[in-house]
């Protein structure tokens, strides 16, 4: 039995840095996408039945792959469905979050406009309970379907059940489960005034982040009482390259690829920074982003 008869569509060495926000990282052994949950199902079970090591993935925003790649099979979740139904919207996993604030936006509903500038899934954003401006995940979502990869049975967690904390959730802590839709509680609000929200939330992005190069956003979760940004800055890292990867003038939690960065350099700036965060103010930063 391979991997062909089991999942005739994948795909192999299929380079990594073509589906990462960071443009870093090197090939996949076996690639599939997933357009369904039943594709989902199938690969799964497929990678369990010949115990073959895999990951998986949404949008790729928050995310450095090594620059070896990944030996096993890397399952890319492309289910982009959703639904609006009076104040609520359910979304499959692989939604891009840009598309479901203009659909609540067309609708007139409220409470994802500090998410339009956040590069990724919906699936992505519960999993690491996406936040900005002080707003985040948790305070939308009223439950979540996920698939359980050690029985591949499908269950659905309610938002207490989620365990959200600042960027944290419960299928951050069991990777043995995989998030395949999501319901959201979003509010009636006046078209107008949302997009004067997103507006507003939008330019300030631009004014404050790197969004001309490709980066995972930011690096570090933020201490607490302290910004990760402010802290890198005041070790006098600001703009430090490593090979061709940058610790961001414009903002110091983000590290930037100018182009043709490798993994080892950004990882180089990553532990960079930990060492003279630690050094200087005794402070543990830990990494938001996620390693493969």
């Amino acid at each position: 039995m391979n991997i062909d008869t089991l999942l005739p569509a994948v795909r192999k060495n299929i380079l990594l840095k073509n589906h990462t926000s960071f443009r870093i990282g090197g090939p996949a052994e076996y690639f599939f996408e997933a357009e369904n949950k039943d594709d989902l199902f199938v690969a799964l079970k497929a990678a369990k039945t010949l115990d073959l090591p895999f990951f998986v993935f949404g949008g790729g925003s928050n995310l450095l792959v090594s620059d070896k790649g990944f030996k096993g099979l890397v399952i890319k979740i492309l289910n982009n469905k959703y639904q609006l139904s009076g104040n609520q919207i359910k979304a499959e996993a692989g939604t891009v979050l840009a598309n479901l604030v203009r659909a609540s936006t067309n609708y007139g509903l409220s409470g994802l406009e500090w998410a339009f500038g956040i590069p990724g899934t919906v699936g992505g954003a519960v999993f690491g309970n996406a936040g900005s401006f002080g707003k985040s995940m948790k305070e939308l979502v009223k439950s979540v379907e996920v698939i359980d990869i050690k029985t591949l049975k499908f269950k659905t967690y309610n938002s207490k059940e989620c365990g959200f904390g600042y960027r944290e959730s419960v299928f951050k802590k069991k990777n043995n489960l995989i998030v395949v839709s999501v319901i959201l509680n979003l509010k009636k609000g006046n078209k107008s005034s949302i997009k004067k929200k997103i507006k507003e939330y939008s330019d300030l992005k631009k004014e404050s982040q790197p969004l001309n190069l490709p980066s995972a956003g930011s690096v570090f979760k933020n201490p607490e009482g302290k910004y990760a940004a402010e802290l890198i800055e005041a070790c006098g890292l600001k703009g430090k390259t490593i090979g061709r990867a940058k610790i961001s003038e414009k903002h110091a939690n983000f590290i930037v690829n100018l182009g043709g960065a490798k993994a080892e350099d950004v990882k180089k700036l990553i532990n960079l920074s930990k060492k003279s965060v630690k050094n200087k103010f005794s402070l543990s930063l830990r990494e938001e982003i996620q390693f493969l």
